[in-house]
């Protein structure tokens, strides 16, 4: 019984470490597809532009003005023959516990800054307060 326990001890923690650095990985990759996307959509805003495919607004950025135009899509006047989309889905924060969703910041916004200020959004990061394994908040990943 106490080999059980000392086993136990040991196994439980090396357990919960490694689910954990698996939702620190999926994190990684679901802010990497998310800034892609986002980076995509303002690379085919400048070339519509460009080609003078889309009239702009002056106080216009390029940048999607919620994270539902990046799975919708845009042919941008006629780019591209049909809407293309930059996500099939959105990724979900593994850190997310109260449901919160992604934090947002506009182009506008500070790099650091936590509150969006609703113009577009040019970065996603998550709302956890919670820190990884290497000591760093999710938050500023």
């Amino acid at each position: 019984m106490a080999i059980l326990a000392v086993l136990a001890s040991v196994i439980v923690p090396m357990a919960e470490m490694t689910a954990r650095r698996g939702k620190e990985l999926e994190l990684r990759r679901s802010l990497r597809e998310i800034r892609t996307a986002i980076d995509y959509y303002k690379a085919d805003f400048d070339k519509a532009v460009e080609q003078k495919k889309i009239i702009v607004a002056i106080d216009e950025t390029g940048y999607p003005e919620s994270l539902e135009v990046l799975l919708e899509g845009s042919d941008w006047g006629g780019l591209y023959p049909y809407k293309r989309r930059y996500l099939r889905r959105l990724p979900k924060d593994p850190f997310d516990e109260y449901d919160e969703g992604w934090g947002l910041r506009s182009y506008k916004d500070d790099p650091d800054s936590t509150f969006y200020g609703g113009d577009d959004i040019y970065d996603v990061y998550s709302q956890s307060q919670r820190y990884a394994l290497d000591g760093t908040p999710y938050n500023t990943w």
